[in-house]
């Protein structure tokens, strides 16, 4: 690792003013801009942007073809899909300057975007969401929700772990790691943490 504190390949830019944490790589034709601000132990694939004014916080993946606009914020743990789309104006026009309009969409903790999905701005995906390969998100996602189509719609709840939920009675739990939820007023919440995370010191 570099004096710098993170990998930045050879053929990527990194704009003076841009803020970029311990142990993060950048690869291939990658730029990251001024006032963009970069946490620790992520990982950024070829050819992804992140345009200023954008936050991302630690261990995050971003995979290749992606574009982090100015108003976009990254929460720690998230995965991002390769090609999935962000945007920040609902309504683009080239001749009308809309900069003072943008609007804000955050991606919170563990939230996971499939593959050339698109998230339309001002939304915000709750904690340990998956929004599933093509999807179309153009409303706000509770946490742990499982989206899919186009528009995005919920068709059941993912694990903390990334496997889907077996719900029955407004209570599910995680064959894989032992996790238990319950539902209520279509919010879910975890009652008991995984077997991993309990075991852990």
């Amino acid at each position: 690792m570099p004096a710098s504190g993170y990998f930045a390949h050879e053929s990527s830019y990194i704009d003076d003013g841009a803020v970029i944490g311990k142990g993060t790589k950048i690869w291939h034709f990658s730029h990251v801009m001024p006032g963009a601000v970069i946490g620790e132990r992520c990982n950024l694939g070829q050819n992804v942007v992140v345009m200023p004014g954008t936050r991302i916080g630690n261990n995050v993946k971003i995979q290749n073809n992606v574009s982090i606009y100015e108003g976009v914020e990254l929460e720690d743990d998230v995965f991002c899909g390769p090609s999935c789309v962000f945007t920040n104006v609902m309504n683009p026009r080239s001749h009308v300057p809309r900069k003072n309009e943008y609007r804000r969409t955050l991606v919170k903790r563990g939230s996971s975007i499939g593959a050339n999905a698109t998230i339309i701005c001002g939304i915000t995906l709750g904690e340990y969401a998956f929004i599933g390969a093509g999807a179309v998100v153009t409303a706000d996602v509770p946490s742990y929700g499982l989206m899919v189509g186009v528009p995005a719609r919920r068709v059941g709840w993912m694990c903390q772990c990334g496997e889907r939920l077996h719900a029955s009675g407004g209570r599910g739990s995680c064959a894989v790691c032992g996790a238990t939820y319950e539902e209520s007023a279509g919010i879910l919440r975890q009652t008991k943490p995984s077997r991993a995370k309990a075991g852990a010191s």
